[in-house]
């Protein structure tokens, strides 16, 4: 404990930029049930004891249906207002997957976008996860820390 009380840490969180087998330059997208209502990149909280890896894994079908491979780290966001809940720190991943998503838990829908006809409004810091890899896509360069 500190001085004034308890640690305030950030809360550990997983992205999963899920890559469609034979739909190159496509992302798939959940429209939250909950708020912030919007479309999102699919993840979710980290449980206690669980590896980062796997808490993606599992997000990812919970909220699609998909089983995901993951095949790369991607990038860590950590603005600590990037969710307007609580200050959390995502670690995204990029995965693939076959077959079509369907939303259940709680995504309310789940689909598959061009990345160049992204949906509206993107919530969270994702749109910029979104520039993050369209960017990445193309150049192979990841990009920097951010503050």
């Amino acid at each position: 404990m500190s001085q004034d009380g308890p640690y305030k840490n950030p809360t550990p969180t997983v992205d999963a930029l899920i890559e469609l087998d034979g739909r190159p330059g496509t992302v798939v997208l959940i429209q939250r049930a909950n708020e912030p209502v919007g479309w999102a990149i699919p993840g979710g909280f980290v449980d206690e004891g669980e590896f980062l890896v796997d808490a993606a894994v599992r997000e990812a079908k919970e909220e699609t249906g998909l089983d995901i491979e993951v095949i790369e780290l991607f990038h860590v966001y950590s603005d600590p207002t990037r969710d307007p809940r609580k200050h959390t720190v995502s670690t995204v991943f990029i995965g693939r997957a076959a077959g079509l998503p369907a939303g259940s838990d709680d995504a309310a829908d789940a689909r598959v976008f061009a990345l160049d006809a992204l949906p509206s409004p993107i919530v969270f810091d994702h749109a910029t996860i979104l520039d993050d890899y369209v960017a990445y896509r193309a150049t192979g360069k990841r990009p920097p820390p951010r503050r």
